[in-house]
């Protein structure tokens, strides 16, 4: 039996589109991982995890707007805080308990549902209450020491933080296994099921549209906020998105070599002028699934040639590596390829002198991309399982920031996001270092201090002998400045 706790509430948008397919798909995941399970032969009863609590903003009685844990989300799809739900490997029976309401939570929240409402609703077998765990329990065995719990507790390598193991009243009377559980459902979610992609469709579909609209109304003399603000209205009233993937990424000029632009120190809040750059990466969020896009374009409308020099290195290695990707192909490599591109663009624009592979060889790539080509993407942005138990991630410059370092699988979804940046910082460390310093013209680099930087990211699914790209941007030169200028998107062919 699994055993799992939910979080919060989910964020249940539209119904149509997604929500019968979204609770369809809440069953297929739970019998996906029945068989793997029983693959490895693990023919005892229950397997456990539990997310955390509804939360009030500090020592307020304002509750923060809760969005499900993802694991949960994954098994069960259940929207409501407080909730618990079982998995019997050897039956395939699914149980959802819920927590029982005070009276006040009808005046306050609105009616209070019987389980047989939220058994039709998540189409389990049963629902119990979350104080009747215990004896649900102990009354599928004989004896509690007879009964194993499998409880959701591992390490996210993206983030380095561990998921909490289940605890409920009782369970120190059941033998516990903390191992097995996590990686089974991990690798599981790094393989994309047809109703994931569905919705990873859909989703990038509403969010891609927003970034045209962004895109079209973007003008000297607008704060970065504005922009901010159209994107989220755009998803929310077009695509029901009450949540998106991460905080808005709106920087323009200097703002846009700084990767995670945006936090609270740095607002989305910079007045934007003529001749600016503007690197946008946001992403709304459907069903739990989320979105990661990315576009670069210059605010005026139309390019310079410094600023197309530089976005067409970017361009070109996107889709150098998007037409390379299939099963079987190293993610390294990948990455290595896109960085390779980069150089020769900056070779071509007299910034860098040299051989390309001699650079690759001194790691200079990282000083134009710190950061890694790309990560999973599903119900997280950085959806775990990009490294394996006993994996090692890379230590070279550049290459140590890849949030996956495997060989690509049919079914997995990872965004392809190469950059140029033109970081203060790093540029001043390559010129006084006696290995990169050799390929770089001063004179010239000068230039492009202050420019920022350009990055393109579109979310593309791995498929049996190539890729889907589910991104649908104006990407080419001619076809960001035609659709600045208020040509139809895609454009007429």
């Amino acid at each position: 039996m699994i055993y799992l706790r939910a979080v919060n509430a989910w964020n249940v948008h539209v119904g149509k589109h997604a929500g019968a397919k979204c609770l369809l798909f809440g069953k297929c995941a739970l019998l996906h991982i029945v068989k793997t399970l029983l693959l490895i032969q693990l023919v005892t009863f229950f397997c456990c995890g539990q997310g955390g609590e509804e939360q009030y903003d500090y020592c307020t009685d304002n509750l923060v707007l809760f969005r499900q844990e993802s694991y949960f989300a994954y098994l069960f799809g259940v929207k409501e805080p407080g909730f618990s739900g079982a998995l019997d490997i050897e039956t395939c029976e699914a149980y959802l308990f819920i927590p029982r309401l005070s009276p006040e939570y009808a005046i306050w929240s609105g009616e209070i549902h019987s389980p047989s409402y939220y058994k039709d609703l998540y189409k389990v077998d049963a629902v119990f209450y979350v104080d009747q765990i215990k004896e649900f329990l102990t009354g599928r065995t004989k004896t509690a020491k007879g009964l194993v719990l499998y409880l959701l507790h591992g390490l996210n390598t993206d983030s380095n933080n561990y998921s909490k193991p289940a605890h409920f009243e009782g369970i120190d009377m059941f033998e516990i296994d903390l191992n097995t559980l996590h990686p089974i459902i991990t690798e599981c979610r790094v393989i994309k099921s047809h109703y994931e992609i569905d919705l990873l469709r859909f989703v990038n579909k509403i969010s891609s549209n927003a970034h045209v609209e962004v895109m079209r109304a973007a003008r000297p003399g607008m704060k970065e906020y504005h922009l901010e603000s159209l994107f989220l209205h755009s998803v929310y009233m077009k695509g029901g998105c009450r949540y998106v993937s991460y905080t808005c990424v709106c920087a323009t000029g200097k703002n846009s070599s700084t990767l995670h632009y945006g936090h609270v120190a740095a607002p989305n809040d910079r007045t934007i002028v003529d001749g600016d750059m503007a690197l946008l990466d946001m992403g709304a969020e459907y069903h739990f699934y989320d979105s990661d896009i990315t576009c670069s374009f210059p605010v005026n409308g139309i390019f310079t040639e410094k600023q197309r020099v530089v976005y067409e290195g970017v361009l070109d290695a996107q889709k150098a590596v998007i037409a390379a990707i299939k099963p079987g192909v190293s993610w390294i490599e990948m990455h290595k390829l896109a960085e390779s591109i980069i150089l020769g663009a900056l070779v071509k624009a007299n910034i860098l002198t040299g051989r390309v592979e001699a650079m690759l060889e001194k790691r200079l790539g990282a000083i134009f991309m710190p950061h890694g080509l790309g990560h999973f993407l599903g119900l997280d942005t950085h959806d775990p399982g990009g490294y394996l138990k006993g994996a090692k991630r890379p230590a070279d410059a550049g290459l140590k920031s890849l949030r996956t370092a495997r060989t690509l699988e049919e079914g997995m979804v990872i965004t392809v996001e190469p950059g140029c940046y033109f970081i203060n910082s790093l540029i001043d460390e390559a010129l006084k270092d006696q290995e990169t310093a050799p390929f770089i013209k001063p004179e010239e680099i000068e230039k492009f201090r202050g420019f920022g930087g350009v990055r393109l990211e579109d979310d593309v699914v791995v498929t049996v002998d190539g890729c889907e790209n589910l991104t649908n941007c104006p990407r080419e030169v001619d076809d960001v400045e035609a659709v600045m200028a208020g040509k139809p998107w895609p454009l007429a062919m």
